[in-house]
């Protein structure tokens, strides 16, 4: 609830709205009517799995260990939700060579990042289209009319929004202030006290 009202979703009305919050370690995604949620799912994978994976593959297919801040810069740098074309930018990194147990200096391609993190993109798109299956239709088209909005660290993906929009055929927009959106809703929350109290967070 906190991310929807720091994206800007009107979580007032009695319409439906759907953000997805990408995280470190988790993927929420919540459908959001009359401030309250009305369908939601939760994967674990986020950006730190999108690391780990990195980190995992250049081991593989290189022969190199690196660290977790390497392998999020390359996702930074180069990171995309789908594979590009022929014409891949290359960005040189820093690690151990596994087989002469030496410091290595390699260049990786934008290729390789976006086949680590195949599988973590992968399974966040069924997480969205799993909830969109299990909204109720009135809130799809709500849904299909208004979009869906991405917040979260792994909002900032390259071509991650365009993926889903493709994926589901609904527009999606990513946040203004993503890695904040969290943070400046609860904000928004605690300063309106009438609209805290009709917020109706489930408690597990």
């Amino acid at each position: 609830m906190a991310a929807a009202c720091g994206t800007g979703l009107p979580i007032e009305q009695p319409r439906g709205g759907m953000v997805v919050d990408i995280g470190g370690g988790t993927t929420e995604i919540a459908v959001i009517s009359v401030c309250g949620i009305v369908c939601s799912g939760s994967v674990r994978v986020g950006g730190s799995h999108m690391d780990e994976a990195i980190v995992q593959h250049i081991r593989r297919k290189h022969n190199m260990l690196i660290g977790y801040d390497t392998a999020e810069k390359l996702k930074h740098a180069l990171g995309r939700a789908e594979q590009p074309g022929e014409n891949s930018d290359v960005m040189q990194i820093k690690g151990r060579d596994l087989v002469r147990r030496l410091p290595k200096i390699m260049s990786v391609t934008r290729s390789d990042v976006c086949e680590a993190i195949v599988d973590q993109v992968s399974a966040i798109l069924r997480a969205i289209r799993r909830t969109l299956e299990r909204t109720p239709p009135e809130l799809s088209a709500d849904i299909k009319a208004r979009g869906i909005t991405l917040t979260g660290g792994g909002a900032m993906l390259g071509g991650f929004a365009d993926l889903i929009q493709r994926d589901t055929g609904i527009e999606v927009r990513v946040a203004p202030d993503p890695l904040l959106s969290v943070a400046l809703g609860a904000a928004c929350l605690l300063r309106n006290s009438a609209l805290l109290e009709r917020v109706q967070i489930p408690y597990l």
